[in-house]
């Protein structure tokens, strides 16, 4: 029998977390909910006190990619709901299963303009898989349940959940909810002879992985099945991380500072296998890239196939670890066009080598980049938010499965530093390193405190080039000579970080790094090492 010992149902919400197996909590305390906050003081859960709500969004969204749970944030209305709407965004566009609960004004005081008064459902409803409102106690377990259920079903995604003041002091004895785990999908066997078919007609096929189902053992099997038949894996943009960057099979990423080679590719492709994702916006260029001509598969839970924008020959409803252990198995009848995966393996070898540092008074990132890889462990986490100086991280340092990369796929500035603290709480135990640029790293550079609080040792490099760089590169093709609206004047980053008990150096030469790259890494907290460059190198070199 299930326990009905009496409880608040702010009591009932944590109670009802703790079931379902949460870890961590990332919050910025409110007024709204302090009967979430007082069952939080005696519970197991980790309470993770953030500066600034986006930031705690971001440290959930970090922990859902990592751990393959939603992740859990929690808000005080209006202004706190605000703020954490970047999160939300974030992990709608980047399918990433995310529960954000908000405090809200008492149900007496609805449409009177009561302070911090907003519409839960109008702020969240276009940009959530579900928007719900806890209005009885009896029902806080059950809805608590059904929200982790919805985020990380089918495609995941955020849930919003209200939590109105005065629901949550009353009591109640209805027993907690039990874990529902997600669905999969399936494979039947027609369907698998029915992929296998189209494999072997085909002579320049090409899989496209994606999303944020993969599990590491899903990743490693379908790494695996296309090494041993000679199939070339790409992975979406932003999920590099997928497949192991020194198997033969992996060929680089589409999107935004893709290697020109594979995104020919793309458009000379006979067979497009999408696992885990789709032919969407960025992948494809603004939707340019890609031979309509393309016999197309889609594996993805996702019965609408939301963000798939091209045709459809074959639809596997199944994750990826679905998918791989139905399919994986067997051998495809044909054989594609030999050359085909070796040439895009080599291409990418070559894209993904840093050019010879071209000496200088500033900090070269492609030398920088090439010092940072030799020192990362295998299983080292990789952070980064959004800008031009991320395409150094992308295009050069490497990863060997999943989880190992968390960086936004909406273009969210702000992610590199909270990602790096979530994951550096998450697993204390491996390296964390997050590439910041000046504009990123000012967005949500206060949760350095967060960091130190917790204890929390990322290793954070701030390219300072003193200016919104993707902006001012879009406005010298636009508008040559003509820079308008992204200049910035930086504080001392080292002197920064010192302020927060963090370690902090600033590097203005390329031969100074190697050694200030070692005191970071050894430093045993967070760090922060400030990097000097020139503001008119916008890309990497690679070399020739």
């Amino acid at each position: 029998m299930a326990e009905r010992t009496a409880k608040t149902a702010g009591a009932a919400i944590v109670a009802q977390l703790e079931t379902l197996g949460v870890q961590r909590a990332y919050l910025v305390p409110g007024e709204s909910y302090l009967e979430v906050l007082d069952a939080l003081h005696d519970s197991p859960i980790h309470t993770v006190v953030c500066r600034q709500e986006g930031g705690a969004g971001f440290m959930a969204l970090a922990e859902a990619r990592l751990t393959r749970t939603p992740g859990v944030v929690m808000v005080t209305r209006g202004p706190g709901a605000a703020n954490a709407a970047i999160a939300v965004h974030t992990a709608w566009q980047d399918a990433i299963p995310l529960v954000l609960l908000v405090g809200l004004i008492p149900v007496a005081d609805r449409d009177r303009e009561a302070f911090q008064e907003f519409s839960l459902t109008g702020w969240f409803g276009s940009t959530a898989k579900r928007v719900l409102t806890i209005e009885h106690p009896d029902r806080a377990a059950a809805q608590l349940a059904e929200a982790f259920a919805v985020a990380a079903a089918g495609r995941p995604g955020p849930v919003v959940v209200g939590l109105p003041e005065d629901v949550l002091v009353h009591t109640t004895s209805v027993p907690l909810e039990p874990v529902r785990s997600p669905g999969a999908g399936a494979v039947s066997a027609a369907q698998s002879d029915a992929l296998y078919a189209l494999l072997d007609a085909a002579r320049r096929p090409l899989v496209i992985v994606g999303g944020s189902r993969w599990s590491t053992g899903a990743a490693a099997e379908l790494t695996g099945w296309a090494e041993r038949h000679g199939l070339p894996v790409a992975t979406e943009w932003r999920a590099q991380d997928i497949v192991a960057h020194d198997s033969p099979a992996y060929v680089g990423w589409l999107g935004y500072g893709q290697d020109p080679v594979l995104a020919d590719a793309l458009d000379t492709a006979d067979l497009l296998l999408f696992v885990g994702t789709g032919y969407g916006d960025v992948l494809s260029d603004g939707y340019r890239l890609g031979s309509p001509d393309a016999v197309t598969a889609v594996v993805d839970p996702d019965p609408e196939l939301r963000g798939h924008q091209r045709r459809v020959d074959l639809h596997l409803l199944a994750s990826p670890g679905a998918f791989v252990e139905a399919v994986c198995h067997a051998v495809p009848g044909g054989e594609p066009d030999p050359d085909w995966t070796k040439r895009l393996r080599a291409a990418q070898r070559r894209f993904s080598t840093p050019g010879a540092d071209p000496g200088g008074d500033a900090v070269d990132l492609d030398t920088a980049m090439a010092l940072l890889a030799e020192r990362l462990t295998r299983d080292a986490i990789v952070t980064y938010g959004a800008g031009n100086h991320a395409l150094w991280a992308q295009r050069f340092l490497p990863h060997h499965g999943p989880g190992t990369l968390l960086a936004p796929r909406n273009g969210a500035m702000g992610v590199g530093v909270p990602a790096a603290v979530a994951a550096s709480l998450v697993h204390p135990e491996r390296r964390v390193v997050s590439i910041a640029g000046d504009g990123c790293f000012l967005m949500n550079g206060q949760e350095l405190a967060t960091a130190v609080a917790y204890g929390a040792a990322p290793v954070i490099l701030v390219v300072d080039n003193g200016q919104y760089g993707t902006i001012r590169d879009h406005q010298e093709r636009a508008h040559p000579g003509r820079v308008s609206g992204t200049a910035l004047v930086n504080p001392d980053f080292a002197a920064f970080a010192q302020s927060f008990g963090a370690y902090g150096e600033r590097v203005s030469h390329t031969a100074d790094l190697p050694a200030a790259l070692d005191r970071a890494l050894n430093a045993g907290r967070a760090a922060v090492l400030h990097l000097d460059v020139d503001p008119d190198v916008l890309h990497p070199r690679g070399v020739a």
